[in-house]
Formats: structure tokens, sequence, C-alpha cells
């Protein structure tokens, strides 16, 4: 049943792993054009787009989230690490665990604050880029912080299945 658990999250991982590069590279790419098209519509030609600086900026927001969780994905997430120095491997692992529970936990916790953050603007009908509702620009928070809690979650569970699974010392340990 494990196995199953496990064979099920890799599979999750790979589809998660391709979406958010293909979307790091597309909205990377876009945000790198769409900048560039505006400079020279600026500089040469006295013009440019009047929703492009506020689209730029709001693609940022979404590169930066997407990018947080591809870190979490990574495990390559900053982390404040003093005391690998000095515990055993069985020790840093149960740290590890709890410090991922706990960022699963506030990843969580703002993912929900964020949810109803989008609620009050749907409410209010704020509007970005023109006449977007601007929900559907800022909805990437809550989806992000629930995706990044989720990766911290099988963080935990790869670092339980070390500890469970892991080799045993040998005879005479």
């Amino acid at each position: 049943m494990y196995y199953r658990f496990i064979a099920l999250l890799e599979r999750l991982e790979r589809t998660g792993n391709f979406l958010e590069t293909i979307a790091l590279v597309t909205l990377l790419s876009a945000m790198m054009l769409l900048s560039v098209g505006q400079i020279v519509l600026r500089e040469v030609f006295n013009t440019g787009f009047v929703w492009a600086d506020e689209l730029i900026k709001l693609m940022v927001l979404w590169l930066a989230m997407v990018g947080s969780i591809a870190a979490t994905r990574e495990n390559r997430h900053i982390r404040i690490d003093a005391l690998s120095h000095v515990l055993p491997e069985l020790g840093i692992r149960v740290i590890r665990i709890i410090v991922d529970l706990f960022a699963a936990l506030v990843c969580g916790v703002i993912a929900w604050h964020a949810w109803q953050y989008l609620q009050v603007e749907i409410e209010y009908e704020d509007t970005v880029l023109v006449n977007i509702p601007a929900w559907i620009a800022h909805s990437v928070m809550p989806a992000a912080f629930l995706l990044i809690s989720y990766r911290f979650l099988v963080l935990v569970v790869k670092q339980i299945g070390a500890i469970v699974l892991r080799p045993s010392a040998g005879p005479g340990a």
C-alpha cells in the first residue's frame, strides 16, 4: 500500500514538474518579450501599450509563485540549517520532518487567507489590466501556497519513508 502511494506521488510529481517547467518558461519568455517590446515602442516610436506595465508586474507575481513551487519541489527553498552540522543523520531527518510539517501548515494558512482575500476581490469587483477581474490575476496566490503546502507534505512523506525503510546498519550495530 505504501509503495502504491509513493508511485502515485511520483506520477503526480512528474506531471507537476512538467507543468511547472512549461509555466516558468512561458511566463519568463513572455515577460521578456513584452518588456523588450515595450522599451522599443517607447524609445523608438514614442508609444506603448497602456496595460503592459501592469501585466509585467502580474507576470512577476506569477513567476515568483510558480518558481516558489518549483523550489519547494526540488527542496531548494531557503533553509536555515545550523543543526545539521552537529546532529546525526536521523536527528537531521526528524528535525526536517518537523520543520517541513510546520512549513506546510503555515503555507496552508496563507493559502486559506489568500482565498479569503480573493472572495473580497470578487465581492468588490476589483479589476486589473483595463477591465479583467482582479481575482483571476491574483488566483495564483492561494493556488501556489496550497501547492507549496502539498510539496512540503510530500517532502515529509519522503523523509518518513527514508527513516522507516532505511537499511539497517548491519551486524553488530
